[in-house]
């Protein structure tokens, strides 16, 4: 039984279940009466439309600009992956990699139409492909001809991503539409965590790292100097004001301790990081 199914037998037995299960009662009643008129395969886009009906009126303005940030970092994250699947034959191995990766690549796709769907009429002019260099300037000049080229920047991409969403969190605190953000986050921080043992499987020197972000002086565990800005911050041992290496006389270490918390990265911070992959900065929002 599906969720439309689910809502009809509900009100057959309690008519005025949607005033008292959601103030925003109206939309759900259209989410209802929706559902048993569009196809299954247009449902994710008319969600998106569903959201913005339902809370776009009670958001500020800044929340547009939050979820098109996010927006323009998954069209990044997506045109990255499609272009390494699509366009460079060989470059990824036949196999499990490549199933992976074009997983990963329709994640990205499923979050640009949701957020783009819940946007409406607000969201971001879409980007396409040729309006990034994934070479970073040069700085990766073989990125869709070098395999572990590829994964050290898809890596960069995805603990970008996971600090990038942590960032924004606190705009959208007290508002719905943080449920999505941090369910595409938690996706995220999955996507980080496989290109990570990936990248230990296949880049030269890098059979060490591991699922998560790993102490270091300057919080940068991959041995990439060009992405050091990525990790800035992840060495951090103080958490909301308190130290936790050897908390309360215990034996966690400095490496325990900045390991066990992930650091978030501001906006600003982000946008310097994406700059170096997107041609026209002003594109950026």
């Amino acid at each position: 039984m599906n969720i439309v199914n689910i809502l009809e037998e509900i009100e057959k037995v309690d008519g005025e279940i949607y005033e008292r299960l959601s103030p925003r009662r109206a939309a759900m009643k259209d989410f209802f009466n929706m559902g048993k008129k569009v196809s299954l395969a247009a449902l994710p886009l008319a969600l998106g439309s569903m959201f913005q009906k339902a809370y776009g009126q009670t958001n500020p303005a800044n929340v547009n600009e939050v979820l098109n940030f996010a927006l323009s970092l998954e069209y990044l994250e997506y045109h990255f992956y499609n272009h390494a699947v699509v366009a460079a034959p060989g470059l990824i191995p036949a196999g499990a990699a490549l199933g992976a990766i074009t997983t990963i690549r329709n994640h990205e796709q499923a979050h640009v139409n949701l957020l783009a769907g819940a946007l409406g009429s607000n969201a971001r002019t879409p980007l396409a492909y040729t309006d990034f260099d994934f070479t970073a300037g040069g700085g990766f000049a073989d990125v869709y001809t070098n395999y572990q080229t590829f994964l050290k920047v898809a890596l960069a991409f995805e603990d970008t991503g996971v600090r990038a969403y942590k960032g924004q969190a606190p705009i959208l605190k007290g508002m719905p539409v943080l449920t999505t953000a941090l369910q595409i986050h938690a996706v995220e921080a999955r996507h980080a965590s496989h290109i990570r043992q990936m990248v230990a499987a296949n880049v030269t020197g890098a059979s060490g790292l591991k699922p998560w972000i790993a102490y270091t002086a300057n919080g940068n565990d991959t041995g990439v100097a060009a992405v050091n800005a990525v990790y800035a911050g992840e060495q951090n041992t103080t958490i909301a004001g308190i130290q936790i290496t050897g908390i309360n006389g215990s034996a966690v270490t400095q490496t325990h301790a900045a390991e066990s918390f992930d650091e978030f990265l501001t906006g600003s911070d982000v946008k310097k990081i994406a700059n170096l992959f997107i041609k026209d900065p002003n594109k950026l929002s």
